[in-house]
């Protein structure tokens, strides 16, 4: 059995016209804008605000690193700030660090969860700070039945973490619209990067139903992907870590923005939280969620479980066919283990599971069967 790490795109997409739903914030925010990918639209919006090098942004310790060099080459000075366990900010340590008169606030909804923003907001009113919401991993989640992303200056949203769609970030501008943003040009995203990304997620599509021709077909993908490479047709990498200049002006594939409109956005929400509490329950007893809780509005990205060796457990999943994954393995240099030992435990012993509205009962009870065979593998200890 085969089971994707990312949602899928089902070939009748690409046919069908729009269901004529109304689309979710931010697809519908009329300040949107739309980038290859979100990293960019942070790079574009801290441009936009000028950050001088003695400007500060308060960002999380744990992080992917992407945004982190976004803000960087924009020009803004990080301090960075603790996340705990629950992965919820240290508010003691943020009271501290807003000693500095830092400019503006980076905050991470982490996979679907929401960030505490009442407290949060008030922060920012009592030092005057801009407030940056990140939600590339929290499309479709809400708080007290609001969209994650509305509650500050700023929301950056990455669509193709929870939609399949070969690209797209989104930058949404709460308070008004930055000059600098609006005489912006995007340029098209090219045709090659665009087929082979849309290709993969249709072969990915084909594999979670039949392995065996799935998987054929797959090779022959890669065997293609790698003549294109010998001819030099350049595909822009997506999902990849790193930070190019040359790709800062990119935007969303048209694609990905005719797509958005065929989606049934509230059954996908009710997918995801199906999977989520159904395989949660299955693995009761066999291994350690980091999240055992599940709020109302909360639209889950992956079911993360907590490993003694998140690489070990990891590879033993995909052996089996199990698109685990392993976020965030890298801290940055400014954030010593001894000061910040919380997100060290994070990016060691976290590792996600898919629950994306492609996976189905079977591929659920698939999960469970082979984290039950591989249980001294998922087994913590107190570390």
């Amino acid at each position: 059995m085969y089971v994707p790490t990312w949602p899928c795109l089902n070939p009748s997409y690409l046919f069908s016209s729009a269901n004529g739903s109304p689309l979710p914030f931010p697809m519908n925010a009329y300040t949107r804008m739309c980038f290859f990918s979100a990293r960019y639209g942070i790079y574009q919006l801290f441009r936009a605000l000028r950050f001088q090098k003695d400007e500060i942004v308060l960002v999380p310790d744990y992080h992917h690193g992407n945004e982190v060099r976004a803000i960087r080459a924009a020009g803004a000075s990080i301090r960075f700030y603790r996340i705990g366990r629950n992965l919820e900010p240290d508010l003691d340590h943020l009271e501290q660090l807003c000693r500095l008169h830092p400019r503006a606030l980076y905050i991470i909804h982490y996979l679907g969860w929401p960030q505490p923003m009442g407290e949060l907001t008030a922060l920012c009113r009592k030092h005057g700070m801009l407030l940056i919401e990140d939600c590339a991993l929290s499309l479709l989640s809400e708080s007290n039945g609001q969209a994650l992303g509305r509650f500050g200056d700023f929301a950056i949203y990455c669509l193709y973490k929870t939609l399949p769609v070969p690209n797209g970030g989104v930058l949404v501008q709460n308070r008004g619209i930055l000059p600098e943003l609006a005489r912006l040009e995007l340029l098209p995203c090219d045709g090659a990067s665009v087929a082979s990304r849309s290709l993969e997620l249709t072969l990915e599509w084909l594999r979670s139903r039949s392995n065996g021709f799935g998987g054929a077909l797959s090779w022959f993908k890669r065997a293609a992907g790698q003549v294109a490479n010998q001819f030099g047709i350049h595909r822009l990498p997506v999902g990849n870590t790193g930070f190019d200049f040359a790709h800062v002006n990119i935007g969303a594939a048209p694609l990905s923005r005719r797509l958005l409109g065929q989606f049934d956005y509230q059954k996908i929400r009710e997918q995801r939280r199906f999977n989520y509490r159904y395989l949660a329950e299955r693995l009761a007893g066999k291994a350690t969620l980091l999240r055992t809780d599940l709020a109302e509005g909360v639209c889950p990205l992956f079911l993360p479980l907590l490993v003694p060796d998140k690489h070990l457990a990891a590879e033993a999943l995909w052996k089996c066919g199990i698109g685990a994954v392993e976020f965030w393995n890298e801290s940055d240099p400014e954030v010593p283990a001894e000061q910040f030992p919380d997100s060290h435990f994070l990016r060691r012993h976290v590792l996600e599971l898919p629950i994306h509205q492609d996976v189905s009962l079977s591929h659920l009870d698939y999960i469970a069967g082979q984290i039950d065979r591989l249980r001294p593998i998922f087994e913590v200890q107190s570390d």
